[in-house]
């Protein structure tokens, strides 16, 4: 496992003006690395393996359609893969379909080879282990959802959204980033609103911020994976008293995202279309 003693607090920005697929590094320091960063689609889709160095991709509305409100998005893939297009690419697009300025978040990510599709199946066959080979990367992709609000925030100018819209939303792993930055309880990296879609590997007890945003939570009733997970996230929100939305579909299995199934959870976007609309967040 690749791991970094030091995170630098400097963020960098690749230097090119504010348009869409621009690239923002998060770090001045990527982790040391034997293999590099890799696109490729196979049995998971398109996907992206061995992020070293975490990123930023900005995704913004057409010219007149932005509405001031945006969302970080993180993958899930079990921090061995980030299913970039079904969970990050096409999320944004979505969002940019409803005014939201959008950022796909390339997290730090277990080190994988040649074997990835069968270490994928062993982990996800073996839950614990995979707790226990991820939990010395937690605060790695911690601080990526940190400085990944925290940039978005302090640049909100740059891009035509609103310092205090700024939104925090994860897939499967990607929740547990999300769930993770929040319960750092930081005000700079506290998003203002979260959404998580399938959380899974989330800690027990949950540990809900100080100030904790309005969170948006979607799971399938059937999925083995994060039902029990994304069920507890929204309990802890609604015990701490803080405002929470939980919807469950009778199926749709883990890892729906953006592709349609035929399924319950195929209405997963027009939901959180509503739930956007009922905080504000989106046109009427």
């Amino acid at each position: 496992m690749r791991l970094s003693a030091v995170i630098a607090g400097a963020l960098a920005i690749v230097a090119i003006p504010a348009c869409a697929w621009e690239v923002i590094r998060l770090a001045t320091d990527p982790l040391p690395a034997t293999s590099k960063e890799v696109r490729e689609t196979g049995p998971f889709g398109t996907i992206v393996r061995n992020v070293s160095d975490a990123t930023l991709t900005a995704y913004v509305p057409e010219k007149g359609k932005a509405n001031g409100t945006s969302v970080i998005v993180a993958p899930g893939g079990a921090f061995l893969m980030l299913s970039i297009e079904n969970e990050g690419e096409a999320v944004a697009k979505w969002l940019n379909s409803l005014g939201v300025t959008a950022f796909v978040l390339k997290y730090r990510l277990l080190e994988t080879g040649v074997d990835f599709p069968l270490q994928m199946m062993r982990y996800l066959g073996n839950l614990g282990s995979l707790r226990t080979a991820v939990e010395p990367l937690r605060p790695l992709a911690t601080t990526d959802g940190e400085n990944a609000v925290k940039w978005v925030r302090k640049n909100a100018g740059r891009y035509g959204i609103k310092s205090d819209r700024v939104g925090l939303m994860g897939f499967s792993a990607g929740g547990a980033v999300t769930a993770w930055t929040l319960a750092a309880s930081k005000p700079a990296s506290r998003p203002d609103f979260a959404i998580a879609i399938y959380p899974g590997l989330l800690p027990d007890p949950i540990t809900v911020p100080k100030k904790a945003p309005p969170l948006f939570v979607a799971v399938a009733k059937d999925d083995k994976l994060a039902h029990d997970d994304s069920v507890r996230l929204a309990a802890a929100w609604q015990k701490a008293g803080a405002r929470s939305t939980i919807i469950t579909y009778e199926n749709g299995g883990h890892g729906f995202g953006m592709k349609k199934s035929g399924k319950a959870s195929d209405a997963w976007t027009g939901a959180l279309a509503d739930w956007m609309r009922n905080q504000g967040l989106v046109g009427k």
